[in-house]
């Protein structure tokens, strides 16, 4: 019989690797928390017409990387990316009648089927945020600061930042028109996938990386070339703020993203290419200033970011904690079993992890497993023990040992754990 596998591009993290991702995590819900977001959690599973209508009917994910499926007449896809839910349920419970500026910030799985590459999974997962109600470059510098700050705090000390402003809806459709004009009369020169974008979605060429499109586009017009005067005040006063809070960037005309919905403000951020190689970019964002009106609710600007978490823990060496319990319990005998597990017990109850292995093994495979376990401590209790209302307590760190009363087990193993966690844990 044939065994069952994962899905092609949808990755099992075993345990040993969680811990890695527990700490990614918790450095960014901190970063979140610092700068005043909340974490918002939207549905796997949302109404195809959401992505069609919020991310561009002409974009590779809406196009081809969806997946898509259709449920008692429902049309349902899988979540391809998290900005679209929050602005659907921003806009569904009238968060904007709440408070006159929200920020959500999100952790979760993301669908794309696209085809599975180092860092890129049919299954991924993203960390992203979102700011509504505010239209301000001084919040968009702000975001910008802070993800450097947050990358920096996971061992990305290297990131490069890159901004550029696709001006509103009125400077996007002349850019178009004029992008369309230059490239039609080289449109043989382009290859195949952006001869297809000249008349859909012209912007996506320029960031094809087929170098038949990037000689085509070498000397086409910028996005900054057609920015009116509010467009091009707002992206001055982006780079003042960047200036003004020390954040280095580099002004890139030709950065555009992958969905239709960004207005003015774009960024990238890149880093650690040497592990990522040429697609080093880690964190994508930017404003969309008319999704909430475009998706049933008032005028709301917004901006906000992604960063695939994969992608992160690739570029990043956070280190994983290899303890998974504080104490290994090591009953020597049948009888021994019962008196462990209440010790267990009294030790979890006091806050110390522990596990107790009954297996009936040696005490010599018992120290194994505690040191595979990364214990710092194992209790140990045999017939010798019992009779005299004892356990030997062994420290594994320190290579000692004490025989204790029952009744104070609890207390010298704390005492140990304190020693054991060095200055910083002792009281």
């Amino acid at each position: 019989m044939t065994s069952l596998r994962a899905v092609k591009g949808m990755n099992d993290i075993l345990p040993g690797e969680v811990s890695r991702w527990h700490r990614l995590e918790a450095a960014y819900a901190h970063a979140m928390k610092l700068h005043g977001y909340r974490q918002v959690r939207t549905p796997l599973v949302e109404p195809t017409a959401l992505f069609v209508r919020a991310i561009g009917e002409a974009t590779d994910v809406v196009e081809k990387e969806m997946y898509s499926f259709v449920h008692r007449d429902d049309a349902l896809t899988l979540r391809p990316e998290g900005t679209a839910s929050a602005a659907r349920a921003y806009v569904e419970h009238g968060v904007h009648n709440q408070e006159p500026v929200t920020r959500w910030y999100y952790l979760g799985p993301m669908f794309r089927a696209e085809r599975p590459q180092r860092g890129r999974y049919r299954q991924f997962h993203q960390a992203g945020a979102e700011i509504f109600g505010d239209g301000g470059p001084a919040c968009d510098a702000e975001m910008i600061d802070m993800l450097v700050g947050f990358l920096t705090s996971i061992g990305l000390g290297d990131t490069k930042v890159y901004v550029n402003s696709l001006g509103g809806k009125d400077a996007r459709g002349r850019y178009r028109d004029e992008l369309t004009a230059y490239l039609e009369p080289r449109k043989g020169a382009l290859s195949e996938e952006s001869q297809r974008r000249l008349s859909l979605n012209p912007l996506r060429i320029l960031d094809s990386k087929d170098p038949r499109d990037r000689e085509a586009v070498a000397g086409a017009p910028t996005l900054l070339d057609v920015l009116g005067d509010d467009d091009r005040a707002h992206f001055e006063a982006l780079r003042a703020h960047l200036d003004a809070l020390g954040t280095p960037y580099e002004v890139d005309p030709r950065l555009v993203r992958g969905l239709d919905y960004y207005t003015r403000t774009l960024f990238e951020i890149k880093a650690a290419e040497d592990k990522l190689g040429a697609g080093s970019t880690v964190v994508g964002g930017g404003r969309y200033d008319h999704m909430i009106e475009e998706l049933g609710g008032p005028k709301v600007p917004a901006v906000g970011f992604a960063a695939g978490l994969e992608r992160l823990l690739l570029a990043s060496e956070l280190a994983g904690d290899e303890r998974v319990v504080d104490v290994t319990l090591a009953p020597l005998g049948g009888a021994a079993v019962g008196p462990c597990l209440r010790l267990a017990k009294e030790l979890r109850a006091a806050g110390i992890s522990c596990d107790t292995d009954g297996r009936g093994v040696s005490l010599k495979a018992a120290l194994r497993r505690a040191n595979s376990l990364g214990s710092r401590v194992a209790l140990i209790v045999g017939d010798t023990e019992l009779a005299a209302g004892t356990a030997q307590v062994k420290n594994l760190a320190a290579h000692s040992q004490s025989t204790v009363p029952l009744a104070d087990v609890v207390r010298t193993v704390a005492q140990e754990l304190a020693f054991a966690a060095g200055p910083e844990g002792r009281s």
